[in-house]
């Protein structure tokens, strides 16, 4: 392989983000590292959407190792203010749709950083969800097990 040459070896042959990773499609990266690159999104919600994504393919966030899942977070958590300061936001939504479910449109994971301006008219992240279920303590307790007993926590 060749230094600096992306591993074609972790990617998709099928996924646009794999494809940008290895430079066929472009893209207006904005931060680089071994694991992770970050761009600006194509069709972006508010100036400075960024796109945060691990190099190697993973669809889903539990398909990601430690190790990488640290690395595209530690990445989140480096550029998350410093996007909003290269264009003057006063907050920013960070979050990842992970499945086609919750909107996932591109099936390899990335973190979306969205600038938020006062008055912009957007939304809570809570919002996304759509109705809150209403649950009882007991049924809250019940989905804490269940979620606690999956974990082995």
């Amino acid at each position: 392989m060749i230094p600096g040459a992306p591993d074609r070896t972790r990617m998709s042959d099928d996924c646009i983000f794999c494809s940008i990773v290895a430079g066929d499609i472009p893209a207006r990266t904005v931060y680089e590292t071994d694991d992770v690159l970050a761009f600006l999104d194509a069709n972006p919600l508010a100036r400075g959407h960024t796109l945060v994504i691990p190099k190697s393919h993973a669809r889903h966030v539990g398909d990601l190792g430690s190790e990488l899942a640290s690395a595209v977070f530690d990445a989140v958590a480096e550029l998350t203010p410093r996007i909003q300061e290269a264009v003057d936001a006063d907050a920013a939504n960070v979050g990842i749709n992970d499945g086609e479910a919750a909107g996932q449109e591109i099936p390899h994971v990335h973190a979306h950083v969205v600038p938020r301006f006062e008055g912009d008219g957007g939304s809570p992240i809570h919002a996304v969800a759509g109705r809150r279920p209403d649950l009882s303590d007991e049924e809250l307790d019940a989905v804490a097990d269940e979620i606690a007993d999956a974990t082995g926590a």
